[in-house]
């Protein structure tokens, strides 16, 4: 399947160039006169393996309705529509114009992935205008020459690797279509884990009882809730791993860690009357480092003490699992067969979260405002931390790359507070957040100076 690929900019930035160059041909006219590409213009390329279906477009500026200007805007604007990835190119020469950062305010809009390209960048005089480029909220420059060739390996990598990520997307939007939502119940023994379990299935499936341990091996179920499918998974209970000294007791528990790891959604299902203690936090600490969305279930509050119960889980919750703050809590009466579709409604409101992609437009303003509210600390090397963007790498669970010049000695806590900001501002409660800081490069290191 061909990657169908939109080169976008201003006018004049280089963008026929490097049509003509990635398809081999001098397939479009280049001239020094801004303006002389008008209409999209289509071919089939191969660029180092990659099946490529190029668009050049005309050079996006302002205009009047009913202009030829606003008609071939309005063809820009369907070239990136209609393409798998965009091409951003600037005038590195030249530097930022208002008009790049109003097209990329549009490019960013289409949720589209874009590759900045900094062009006409043959010498270590445009480095700043490619530092500059970080304020389009596109992601981090390369720098380029579409005439000299400069840059091609780095653009080559950054199409394999979309060419890769667009080609699992899709994989995985048709799988997600089509397989049910992993769903695991997990807690310690006799918290009345397969009584939940008969209850959503509204069957006897699951074998209970007063007895602690009844269920040995995590079991399967096929289910539907309000039509959506749904992968049910019983578990059998988990002691403290002190306390485990059967060998069919460590399989069990060996069955119900894997499940739970598998599972796409983790219920902890906590007794009323012994709310979160030790083992009960081992077990939500492994589910949230497996990068599992989680739900607490609150069992048995037909004949709870409500009160007390209620106040010893926020104080849990608040002192001993600071990791992910806004766990969804629901209280239910498995027997009673009571808070059932709450329950549910719980689950999925955080697989959503779980899946949350943000645009990149509110996550970059995001990013500038919580530095403004709190300045980066200094480095090991006494000099203050720049982060400069912000990207996305990744969802279930949602991951980041923060690009820094000088990451080194970013503390934990500025990073909890990212964290923090990020998960409140986003309405991620209930998800691991990962966010790594990565140190972007310098463009021109090893490079030898042209004379």
């Amino acid at each position: 399947m061909s990657l169908k690929i939109a080169i976008i900019g201003r006018p004049n930035v280089g963008k026929s160039t490097l049509f003509n160059r990635l398809t081999g041909n001098k397939l479009a006219i280049v001239h020094d006169l801004p303006g002389v590409t008008r209409d999209r213009k289509e071919s089939k390329s191969k660029f180092r393996g990659l099946d490529l279906v190029l668009i050049d477009t005309a050079g996006f500026e302002a205009a009047k309705d009913g202009s030829i200007e606003q008609r071939m805007r309005a063809q820009t604007e369907r070239a990136i529509r209609e393409a798998d990835v965009c091409l951003f190119m600037i005038d590195a020469r030249s530097g930022l114009h208002p008009y790049d950062e109003t097209f990329a305010a549009i490019v960013r809009q289409s949720g589209k992935p874009v590759i900045l390209l900094a062009n006409k960048c043959e010498g270590k005089l445009q480095e700043d205008s490619i530092y500059e480029a970080y304020k389009l909220g596109l992601g981090e420059p390369i720098p380029f020459s579409a005439e000299h060739g400069l840059g091609l390996e780095d653009l080559y990598t950054e199409l394999a690797d979309l060419n890769k990520s667009i080609q699992t997307t899709s994989e995985e939007e048709a799988a997600t279509d089509e397989k049910p939502l992993q769903l695991a119940i997990v807690g310690r023994p006799n918290v009345g884990k397969s009584t939940l379990v008969n209850a959503l299935l509204n069957d006897e499936r699951m074998l209970t009882g007063p007895e602690a341990g009844i269920t040995r091996d995590a079991v399967s179920s096929a289910w539907e809730w309000k039509g959506k499918k749904i992968n049910l998974v019983d578990t059998a209970g988990l002691r403290r791993q002190s306390r485990i000294t059967h060998s069919l007791e460590k399989m069990s528990a060996a069955s119900t860690k894997h499940a739970a790891f598998m599972a796409q959604v983790v219920v902890l299902v906590l007794d009323a009357d012994a709310v979160l203690d030790k083992q009960d936090l081992t077990i939500a600490r492994q589910v949230i480092d497996e990068g599992r969305a989680l739900v607490i279930a609150i069992n048995k509050w037909d004949i709870a003490k409500r009160s007390e119960a209620l106040e010893r889980l926020n104080d849990k919750l608040q002192t001993s699992l600071t990791q992910v703050t806004g766990i969804p809590t629901v209280t239910i009466s498995a027997l009673k067969h009571e808070g059932l579709d709450k329950l549910m409604s719980a689950v999925f409101k955080v697989y959503e979260r779980w899946n949350t992609r943000i645009p990149t437009a509110p996550l970059n303003k995001w990013f500038t405002d919580v530095q403004e509210q709190n300045t980066p600390p200094l480095g090991k090397n006494k000099r203050r931390i720049k982060l400069k963007y912000i990207t996305q790498a990744k969802t279930r669970p949602p991951a980041f790359y923060i690009f820094s010049s000088n990451p080194e000695g970013l503390p934990d806590s500025y990073l909890r507070y990212l964290t923090n900001s990020l998960r409140e501002t986003f309405d991620l409660g209930g998800i691991p957040i990962r966010i790594t800081v990565r140190k972007s490069d310098n463009p021109y290191a090893g490079k030898a100076k042209k004379a």
